[in-house]
Formats: structure tokens, sequence, C-alpha cells
């Protein structure tokens, strides 16, 4: 199993790899060249989208700056909005539902690391240095209609169901169902959304 293949399959993965690495620096250079683009440059923005992204609907629009790790993971549905400053930690796998509205600063992580320190390093190279620390994934799902409001946090492996609000500010650590206004740190469902 190559170590790509590990990092998606959410077990302990070597992110120092060549391949990862190489995916990581092509994704850092396509998203500079995003965040430098004229903001009424709209082709060369979605030319860089469609090189960037796992996959996309209609209607995508990304205010600048963005930030990704390898954007290939991305998936987004129509007519969603990204408002600038987002992180998008794509280590695995993150859909985002037809009309989402994310606010700025929001981010979104699908990487964590083991708490215990020799198993995130292991031991020191012969030089004294350490190796990458080893890293596991979850992916982020986002259902359809959904509003994330500014500044909130999505950890790994949380889904958000259809029709949901998170609040500004809120650290998203587990599932919110359909049809709730949630927010809070950690976030919790607050309402029914009617």
């Amino acid at each position: 199993m190559t170590q790509r293949e590990k990092m998606l399959a959410g077990e302990l993965y070597d992110c120092g790899d060549p391949e990862l690495l190489s995916r990581w620096h092509r994704a850092k250079d396509l998203i500079r060249d995003y965040n430098l683009t004229d903001s009424t440059d709209t082709e060369r923005k979605d030319r860089i989208l469609s090189e960037l992204l796992g996959g996309r609907g209609k209607n995508l629009w990304i205010t600048a700056p963005f930030y990704v790790d390898y954007g290939s993971n991305i998936y987004f549905g129509n007519n969603c909005e990204v408002n600038m400053n987002c992180t998008f930690l794509d280590d695995n796998r993150i859909v985002i539902g037809d009309n989402a509205l994310i606010a700025p600063n929001v981010q979104i992580y699908t990487a964590f690391h083991p708490t215990n320190a020799a198993d995130r390093f292991g031991g020191p190279k012969a030089d004294g240095s350490f190796a990458f620390c080893k890293t596991q994934t979850a992916p982020v799902i986002i259902g359809k209609n959904v509003w994330i409001g500014g500044g909130a946090i999505l950890m790994p492996g949380v889904t958000i169901g259809d029709n949901v609000v998170i609040g500004a500010g809120s650290v998203v650590t587990r599932d919110i169902p359909a049809n709730t206004i949630a927010c809070g740190v950690p976030c919790r469902v607050i309402r029914k959304n009617e």
C-alpha cells in the first residue's frame, strides 16, 4: 500500500513520502497562482481550479486568499461560495454539497496526529534530526444548503447534515444532524432549522 493510499484510508502515513510531497508542492504552486490572479480574471481562476480540485459543480466562487494541502481531495457541489482566508487541509476527502456558503477564516481539517510524541516522530535520525511527523486522516462531509459561519473550525471525521447553520467561531468536533442550527466550543445543536 502506498503512503497516499494509507493517507486516504485513514491509516498512519508518512507525509514526507516523495509522491505526497510532489503533490503537495504542486498544490501549493497552483494555489499561489490562484491567490495572485486578478480578481476579475475569472477564466484563469477557473482553469486553476480545474487543475487543483478533485471535482466541482457549476457556479463555484472562491475568494482569495484560499489555502489547501493537496486540493485534489476537495469536491464541491453546485452553487457554492467560499469567502476569503479559508484553509482546507484535504489530506482526506472534503466533500461539500450544493448551495454551501463558507464564511471567511473557516478551517476544515482532515488530518490529525498521534497524541504520543514518540508515535508522532519516532526516534531521532543519525544526524539528530526527526522525520516528518506521522499523520492520520478522516474525511469531512458537508451536506446541501449549509452555511458555515466565520472562523468556524471543522475537525477530522465530522459530517454536517443538509440545511445546517454552524455559528461563527464554532469548533465542530462531532457530527451535526440535518435541519439544525449549531454553535459553540465544542459545537452543539441549539435548535431546529425551520
